[in-house]
Formats: structure tokens, sequence, C-alpha cells
């Protein structure tokens, strides 16, 4: 077994045993309760994507099982805020807290204090995790079809769009991106960084659009670090790019964010 999956089956355990623990406070049924009596969403995430030119997801997150801790100083409200004025189309929060120091309070701040969508972080592997997200107001969630069979894809999809959010359905290779298109993804990421031994290929997830279909919205994640890459997702055909270590290790946050979009005074 490698390394990574070791630590993809470690962030699992963890989500199930989090969510085990949130159930002991607030019953699955509760939070559903909770969740479906919001107002229901009118699906902002993938929407925000639809953009003339390539869509920027632009992450926050304090750490990372292979980088560790990234950011030592998080003022992450400012970051977001940050990030919107510089024209991010949406902003991706982590809010796994083992590996990744993430919070649900980090999202639930964000979300109130910008008017861009915010994807939920997390590894989801159970439907109170969704309601969850949808309470803390997130407009859309992370599905890795790594840690899901075909089943639990397509139910957990069937429960995002019930609630009027996106479902960024993460593949990773031919077979699974097939999975996710035939589940109904109408988001689906490709991460540039390798699973197995964490090394990263900017251009991974450009060699694997061909695979997902043309209507699909297409998000490369992971490993961009200048306007070349961003150029040579925009000429594969992706729709949006996930920035998240870039942005976090600059300095000046904005205003990487401008040069990566080519928009930089």
């Amino acid at each position: 077994m490698s390394s990574m999956e070791t630590i993809l089956e470690t962030l699992a355990a963890a989500a199930k045993e989090r969510t085990e623990k949130a159930k002991q406070y607030r019953s699955l049924d509760s939070v559903r309760r909770d969740a479906e009596l919001l107002p229901k969403g009118d699906f902002r995430f993938e929407n925000a994507l639809r953009t003339d030119d390539i869509a920027f997801i632009c992450e926050c997150k304090k750490a990372s099982p292979s980088k560790g801790l990234i950011a030592p100083e998080f003022p992450y409200l400012q970051i977001a805020k940050d990030y919107e004025a510089a024209g991010a189309d949406c902003i991706s929060v982590l809010t796994e807290p083992t590996r990744f120091l993430g919070d649900d309070r980090y999202l639930a701040e964000i979300a109130a204090a910008v008017k861009i969508p915010c994807l939920r972080k997390d590894f989801t592997v159970d439907p109170y995790m969704i309601y969850e997200a949808k309470l803390l107001g997130a407009s859309a969630v992370l599905l890795i079809c790594a840690l899901l069979d075909k089943s639990q894809l397509f139910e957990y999809n069937n429960i995002v769009v019930s609630l009027g959010m996106s479902a960024l359905v993460e593949a990773h290779d031919e077979a699974e991106i097939e999975a996710a298109a035939e589940i109904g993804a109408r988001i689906i990421g490709v991460n540039n960084r390798n699973l197995h031994d964490f090394s990263v290929d900017p251009h991974r997830a450009s060699a694997m659009r061909k695979y997902a279909p043309a209507d699909t919205l297409f998000v490369t994640e992971s490993g961009m670090k200048t306007p070349a890459d961003i150029q040579a997702a925009r000429d594969a055909g992706a729709d949006a790019v996930l920035i998240g270590e870039t942005l976090m290790r600059a300095s000046d946050k904005a205003s990487m964010l401008r040069y990566l979009k080519g928009t930089q005074a």
C-alpha cells in the first residue's frame, strides 16, 4: 500500500469518526431537516465556473499532508476577501482538521463574509457531511471517486443536487472520470497531484480532459504555479483551475492571483 493511499484512508477514517461524534450531538435527521428547511440553492458554484475565460477557485488552507504547515499565520477572512477583490470566481475552504488544520468555522465565517460561492473541501464519507456543508453556507462539496463506490457517488450527488448545491467530483484516471460521468456529475475535477507518490504533473489534468464529456464543467486541480500552467489548462479545455499552495505561500495573495490571471498591472 502506498503512502498517499494510506493518508487517504486515514483521512477518510478520521472523517467517519468525526461524523459519528457529530451525530451524537445532532442526529442525521436533525441536520437533514435543518438543511432542507433552508432556501434551496441556485447552483451558484457551477454557474460561477461558466465564464468567458477560465474560472479561478482559490483555496484557503493552513496545512496539507504533503507540505505540512503552509500558513503559520492564517487570517482566513482577510485571505478570502483578498481573493474576492482580486477576481476569484469561487473560494475553496478546507474544513478537514487533522492533516489540513481546517475548521468548519472557517467556512461558515468566509461564506458569510464574501459574495462569491464557497466549496467545502473535505473528505465526504457520509451524507451527514453534505447537510453540514449546506448549513455552514457552502455552495458546493467535494466528492472523491477514490473514496466512494459508484452507488455512493450516485446517492451523494443526488443529495447535493436536491439541496441546490454543486458537487465537484474528483477523479484521477479514465475509469474514475467515466464513473463520474455515469452518475451524472456536472463538474469533474482532475488532481495533478499523483495520489500514490505525491509527485505533481501540472499537465495531467489536461491529458485527462478528453475522457470527460464535453458538456461537463472540467476543473484542473493542484500544482499550477505560473501563467503558463494556467494557459496550458485553458488550451486543454479546462473551465476552471483550483489554486491552493501557490496562493497560500504568496505574501501578497491578491497580487499573485492577478499575476496568474494575467491581469497584473
